[in-house]
């Protein structure tokens, strides 16, 4: 009889053992993936540290570049001020074409609005005419 009651108690102990085991194995795994996405996070802060310190150094290097002129030989530098007063003159010029090109269209828009008052009064003059026809008719009669 006791040899009944040691194999059930046997398989329940084998059962817990084994629940442990899987228990232990997931446990492990899932340590497993946080210390991986650990790693990866440090890894991918020291890329943007690198990607930061590569802006500062090309941001370093082309402020120097600004800094340290190189004298242009002097027909470049002709050329270079022909080129300023070039686009200095275009300017102007474009400026001086915009605003006669607004004053134009503002004139064209008066000359419009004139035309259409003047229909308007034409309309008026004709519709009064009519009107003073109309009040003749019937004080004639």
């Amino acid at each position: 009889m006791a040899e009944l009651l040691a194999i059930p108690q046997n398989i329940f102990l084998l059962a817990i053992g084994i629940i442990a085991l899987i228990a232990i194995i997931v446990v492990v795994v899932q340590w497993r993936k946080v210390r991986e996405t650990q790693n990866d996070v440090l890894i991918m802060d020291r890329q943007i540290e690198l990607k930061k310190i590569s802006m500062v150094e090309k941001d370093l290097e082309s402020k120097r570049l600004m800094e340290t002129t190189i004298p242009l030989p002097k027909d470049q530098q002709e050329k270079l001020s022909q080129i300023r007063k070039n686009t200095s003159d275009l300017m102007h010029e474009v400026g001086f074409l915009h605003s006669e090109i607004s004053e134009r269209l503002a004139r064209l828009e008066a000359q419009s609005e004139y035309k259409k008052l003047q229909k308007l009064l034409n309309e008026i003059e004709e519709k009064e005419k009519k009107l003073d026809k109309n009040t003749k008719k019937i004080k004639e009669e």
